[in-house]
């Protein structure tokens, strides 16, 4: 994101003297909250999932509680990849999270990177069940939960930012989920006490204006426990102060590639980017706003609310969508060229938005969406072992190094991979992912049943029906096309498990237990009675798809993944920064390719590796011809834009070439020129 530091872009206000005692309140009676310790293991797993009641809006699906979802197969090892790298070790290196951080008691960091960092070690220190992680979150969120202000605030005390709490109730909410340690309702409720008779004076402001909904996801986590009617009162204020992304997208103006100057001459500012005109269209901001209407609708009651995602998504599409899934900001918004980059912060609050609105809408076409950005733009945003990422990836990314071309608003570091390049956002906040996309892997039902949403290998532990329920899911999926699922209820129980069908599957076969069972688009439901061991056999059918982009440039999908043409990469080291290294990442291998209108393409599949979205174990492969386009060139380290018109050389014959998953391409072209 473009930040400056905190101090440096904000006055901080004093916080107000707000002195009164809380009422008592009742809780709810969860299992989640009784007898629990703060270090307990296993608090999601086995609970019953929480649906909203009036008088807020039902959903037809609900995530299942934090823990419920443990992965398995190629996730577990990715997730264990993490752990190994930057995830795991960050702390006991990188000031910004180490122990004089002032989110456990230090004089430190105490803006948004600490709460960053947790969102993303709570979840996956529990689905590794790591006492070494657990370990170093409750580090933080011991320290939190034991030193609010007597106001009611909590936190660092040097300043009073609405913005990085909401961050930090995002952290308590999944930690309370997987222990039901009783400490987190009392103090977040105390909070939003707090906050709402201090924001009619102290308004949201700058990020906390543009991120309200993030912050109303925990309201409404709070309210569906406690039923605390100021609550409700609370949620009214954030979205009468927060930033109307609705209205926005209604009447979408950012119709082109941000031009930093224009936005300053415009806004008479030279800090145009802190004010309203360059927040708007702020990638970061523009991820967390895809949740933004569909996450007021359960308040709102209002299906237009419900439904406004898909608008926006169509907007940035049509004028900033990329071939990985994306939409460009680097880091505003930046066009359709797939030489523009997508911070890896706005990828990771993509899926968290998508997660949350795939729940509460039921589309399954937003499943489709991350799956993409999962399987695609986020593994190639990081080196095959974590220790290093950039902060904007391109589609088409031909060199990683010190070039100011063509970031909207970036600096020269931007596409290097490293400890912290541009700016530190993504250091701490990229490790939210993997962990929260397993947590979303499978969800509840409205009408008592379950629901796989997306498909990874994974092991469910949940209550359906008032019956404990084990799910096992065992799939080489994105990379393979079956997938099988066991069902173990603790006793026969009658309940419907939907599956949800990806679009660019038209010929999905599903078995039970031998039996074929029909097909729908959207959602397949099965209604039956299950009995412990019951399988389901799903069989997509993936074709290679050529799809049209920027200037009629040609990309190729197969499934879930987008597919691209490897450069030969030469690793040079920039700089040390500990135990990891800053890295540019120079071509040696041409790359400037153009493709013939419906070229065959031939597909094989190989092993996948330990590591499984290397480059140097593509576990599928796709091969076609493409010829050399000479007039297109390289300017500053970056492929120029796609060529409307392209002509292939006159000297050279067509070649065959190989293409490889997204990710296992660190430099790579993806959008081709379209020959003829």
């Amino acid at each position: 994101m473009f930040q400056l530091s905190p101090m440096s872009r904000r006055t901080f206000l004093q916080g107000a003297a707000l002195a009164g005692a809380m009422s008592a309140l009742t809780f709810r009676s969860l299992a989640a909250t009784a007898g629990s310790t703060a270090a307990s293991v296993g608090g999601g797993a086995g609970q019953a999932p929480l649906f909203p009641q009036a008088p807020l809006m039902p959903q037809p699906f609900a995530l299942l509680p934090a823990g419920s979802i443990k992965p398995g197969g190629w996730l577990l090892r990715q997730l264990q990849i993490q752990a190994g790298g930057l995830g795991g070790h960050l702390d006991e290196f990188w000031p910004i999270v180490g122990p004089d951080s002032g989110w456990s008691g230090g004089n430190g960091e105490s803006w948004e990177d600490g709460p960053y960092f947790l969102d993303g070690l709570v979840p996956l220190a529990w689905q590794l069940d790591s006492p070494k992680l657990k370990a170093k979150a409750m580090r933080f969120i011991d320290w939190t939960l034991d030193h609010p202000w007597d106001n009611g605030m909590f936190g660092p005390r040097s300043n009073d930012d609405w913005w990085p709490r909401m961050v930090m109730l995002k952290v308590l909410t999944q930690y309370q989920e997987l222990t039901g340690d009783p400490r987190v309702m009392p103090v977040m409720t105390r909070y939003f006490h707090y906050q709402l008779q201090a924001m009619p004076a102290r308004p949201l402001r700058d990020w906390g204006r543009m991120r309200w909904q993030d912050e109303l996801v925990s309201v409404l986590w709070l309210y569906q426990r406690t039923y605390d009617p100021k609550l409700l009162e609370l949620a009214q204020l954030l979205k009468q102060q927060g930033y109307d992304w609705q209205g926005a997208f209604a009447h979408f103006r950012f119709t082109q590639k941000v031009d930093a100057d224009a936005l300053r001459k415009q806004a008479g500012s030279s800090d145009v980017f802190m004010e309203d005109l360059g927040l708007q269209v702020h990638g970061v901001n523009n991820a967390q706003a895809l949740k933004a209407s569909p996450v007021w609708s359960i308040v709102s009651g209002s299906a237009v609310d419900r439904d406004g995602v898909h608008h926006q998504l169509q907007m940035l599409d049509t004028y900033h969508g990329l071939p990985n899934g994306m939409f460009s900001a680097d880091e505003h918004l930046a066009g359709r060229s797939p030489s523009q980059g997508t911070e890896l912060c706005t990828v990771v609050e993509t899926m968290y938005s998508l997660e949350l609105a795939l729940a509460i809408t039921g589309d399954a076409v937003l499943g489709d969406r991350l799956e993409r950005i999962a399987f695609n733009a986020l593994p190639a945003a990081l080196t095959d072992d974590m220790w290093a990422h950039q902060y904007n990836q391109q589609p088409n990314q031909v060199e990683c190094s010190l070039h100011r071309q063509p970031w909207t608003s970036d600096g020269p570091e931007s596409n290097l991979f490293g400890l912290e390049p541009n700016f530190r956002c993504c250091t701490a906040n990229f490790h939210q992912g993997w962990p929260k996309f397993t947590n979303s892997l499978w969800m509840a039902t409205a009408d008592g049943g379950l629901a796989a949403m997306s498909y990874a290998p994974c092991t469910v532990h949940t209550v359906v029906r008032d019956v404990p329920v084990v799910v096992e899911q065992v799939s080489d999926y994105p990379f393979r096309q079956t997938v099988s699922i066991t069902v173990k209820p603790q006793r026969a129980l009658a309940f419907p498990l939907r599956l949800r069908m990806p679009a660019w599957s038209q010929d999905t076969r599903i078995m039970v237990n031998g039996k074929t069972i029909k097909a729908s688009s959207g959602f397949t439901t099965i209604e039956r009675t299950w009995t412990s061991g019951d399988v389901i056999e799903v069989a997509f059918r993936a074709e290679v798809k050529a799809e049209r982009g920027y200037n009629g440039a040609v990309s190729f999908s197969r499934g879930a993944l987008v597919y691209a043409l490897p450069i030969k990469e030469n690793w040079v080291i920039w700089r040390k920064r500990g135990p990891t290294n800053d890295w540019q990442v120079y071509p040696g291998s041409r790359w400037n390719l153009g493709i013939e209108p419906d070229v065959p393409v031939a597909v094989s599949e190989h092993p996948i590796g330990e590591k499984p979205f290397a480059g140097t174990t593509p576990a599928v492969q796709l091969s076609l011809q493409a010829r050399y386009v000479p007039a297109w060139k390289a300017e500053e380290g970056n492929a120029e834009p796609v060529p409307a018109k392209a002509e292939p050389s006159a000297d050279e014959a067509a070649q065959t070439i190989t293409l490889v998953p997204y990710a296992g391409a660190k430099l790579r072209i993806v959008a081709f020129p379209s020959l003829g």
